[in-house]
């Protein structure tokens, strides 16, 4: 029996030494030494003060800012601690109705604009915690958040070009831009 179980137990303590230990920390160090940004959070400093993330979406409601896609998180929006998708499929009755409920609250707070609501701005994303939205939602808010500020509406388009993110090398993904740094370029720039 004891021949049987000493191989059993060092084995165990072996993959346990390398696979619990050794291995994250190498992860770990390169992750550092390769991607310092990402790996301390991505973290967005103003004036000394860490004031988000520019990998997990925040909540702003006031209608000079720039706001992210809903979140489907819980307890509350953009809680990186329970991130999940609502699971609603698109003919889910509930997930129609939610929809429906967005498009008249962004109606309602830009009666003047009549173009067709972006469907970023009215569902959320599988992560609930998307930072992004496409330059079309960014383009739907310009005359909201222009007119909270009392500028001229070509200024702020102006920054959502500067700050657009392109695709990766033209081709992987879609221009958009992070919500966070729009809004800080609005609140640095106007």
């Amino acid at each position: 029996m004891k021949t049987t179980f000493r191989p059993a137990i060092m084995l165990f303590g072996a993959l346990t030494l390398a696979v619990g230990v050794l291995y994250p920390l190498a992860v770990t160090g390169i992750g550092y030494v390769a991607f310092p940004d990402q790996v301390r959070g991505s973290l967005v400093a103003r004036d000394g003060k860490t004031v988000g993330s520019s990998l997990i979406g925040q909540s702003f409601t006031a209608p000079g800012y720039f706001w992210g896609r809903p979140s489907a998180t819980g307890p509350m929006a953009n809680n990186a601690g329970g991130s999940s998708g609502s699971n609603l499929g698109p003919l889910n009755p509930a997930l129609v109705e939610a929809v429906k409920g967005r498009v008249a609250a962004l109606r309602a707070l830009d009666p003047g604009n009549t173009t067709l609501v972006p469907v970023d701005l009215v569902t959320a994303s599988a992560s609930g915690l998307d930072p992004e939205i496409s330059l079309a939602a960014a383009h739907y808010q310009a005359g909201r958040v222009a007119a909270a500020r009392k500028l001229p509406r070509e200024r702020v388009e102006a920054l959502i070009k500067e700050t657009a993110i392109t695709p990766v090398m033209g081709v992987f993904g879609e221009a958009r831009v992070n919500v966070l740094a729009l809004n800080l370029a609005l609140d640095a720039k106007l």
